[in-house]
């Protein structure tokens, strides 16, 4: 299982690990990533991700898993949260359409 975030697509750096005597060895940074079950609202169902901390304050400061997946471009987002973006369009795009047609009748 890769270490990159499904929503912010945060993965590892390099870095070093410098001593008190200046030498310098590589290392790895790696993201604070969990399995996170978070609530569609639009879907009304519940999702597992592997998420950053970083990444899950961001969608809560955003309002949600609904309004993170519209607003993010999809070249960041993983395969999965793509699918789950292109199925809450869809959804939304269905409950535009119907209520806008008995209004007018």
């Amino acid at each position: 299982m890769s270490r990159i975030c499904e929503l912010t697509a945060k993965g590892r750096m390099v870095g070093n690990n410098v001593s008190h005597a200046n030498n310098k060895t590589k290392r790895l940074f790696l993201p604070n990533l969990q399995n996170v079950t978070l609530m569609s609202d639009v879907l009304g169902r519940s999702v597992r991700l592997r998420v950053s901390m970083n990444g899950l304050r961001c969608v809560e400061h955003v309002g949600g898993l609904d309004n993170w997946l519209i607003k993010t471009k999809a070249e960041k987002l993983s395969d999965g949260a793509v699918k789950l973006k292109r199925e809450i369009k869809k959804k939304i795009a269905a409950a535009e359409t119907p209520a806008a047609a008995p209004a007018a009748a």
